[in-house]
């Protein structure tokens, strides 16, 4: 089953990192954020990437292209140019790189994927979002459900802290940043049957995945939720990287499960 990323958007939320790489290529533990994610879905076996690019797509091209060298030990004889590749500490992805667009939205970057795909069901994530989701749970659920597209749904952890008050103005409870369990949101890691096509008719360039085409599929009664109560965290802001970065050095990344 191929994986595709959402890797195209500016990320002007994250405009310190992003003025010169695409946010996938944005860096947590000496590793783009993009890698990261492959590698959480690599270790359930699935390796086989279609990666949609957009804003400075060519860095990701030139990331893969010379990935192999960058992770092996090698000798250069400079009078001939010969090179020797004497080790090497690679992945087994094989990654099909596609470019749809700088200013392509999420639903049109997906249109454009659609002969890469095949006639299989697929999953699709977005680049800058990691989470210690199980793969397996999670596609098992999809085929219970006989669903056209299934979503895996989180709750955010709260930004601030809240408290329960009594009438006379007494702190009854507090509590520091818990999980907001008054909804569910959209955290990505989706998997789709080919039928979601039909979905995606006409011009989508300028159409969000997250809004005609789920809606649509949610009036037909074709999108389930699989409920993720464990980790998930997006990279949308610089602080958000910085805690990311903290996770990794501190052995606290809850998404490295391999």
């Amino acid at each position: 089953m191929k994986v595709v990323i959402f890797a195209g958007g500016l990320g002007t939320r994250i405009s310190e990192e992003t003025d010169t790489r695409p946010k996938p290529m944005v860096e947590i533990g000496g590793k783009p954020i993009l890698w990261h994610i492959m590698k959480i879905y690599s270790q359930y076996g699935f390796n086989e990437f279609i990666i949609c690019l957009g804003y400075k797509g060519y860095i990701i091209k030139e990331y893969f292209m010379h990935y192999f060298l960058h992770n092996s030990d090698i000798t250069i004889e400079l009078g001939n140019n010969k090179v020797d590749i004497h080790g090497t500490n690679t992945e087994s992805f094989k990654v099909t790189l596609v470019d749809t667009g700088q200013h392509t939205k999420t639903a049109g970057r997906l249109q454009q994927i659609k002969k890469y795909v095949g006639d299989e069901d697929f999953m699709l994530t977005y680049g800058d979002g990691v989470s210690d989701v199980n793969i397996n749970e999670l596609l098992k659920f999809h085929k219970s459900h006989s669903k056209i597209a299934t979503v895996t749904a989180v709750q955010m952890d709260a930004r601030f802290g809240g408290m329960d008050l009594a009438g006379n103005g007494d702190v009854v409870s507090f509590k520091e940043k818990a999980k907001d369990e008054s909804k569910w949101i959209n955290g990505g890691f989706f998997v789709l049957k080919p039928e979601v096509f039909k979905y995606l008719d006409g011009n989508m360039n300028d159409m969000m995945w997250e809004d005609e085409p789920l809606e649509k599929l949610t009036n037909d009664n074709q999108l389930s939720a699989y409920r993720h109560k464990g980790f998930w965290k997006p990279m949308d802001a610089l602080r958000d990287k910085l805690e990311l970065e903290s996770l990794w050095q501190t052995n606290q990344a809850k998404w490295k499960i391999w």
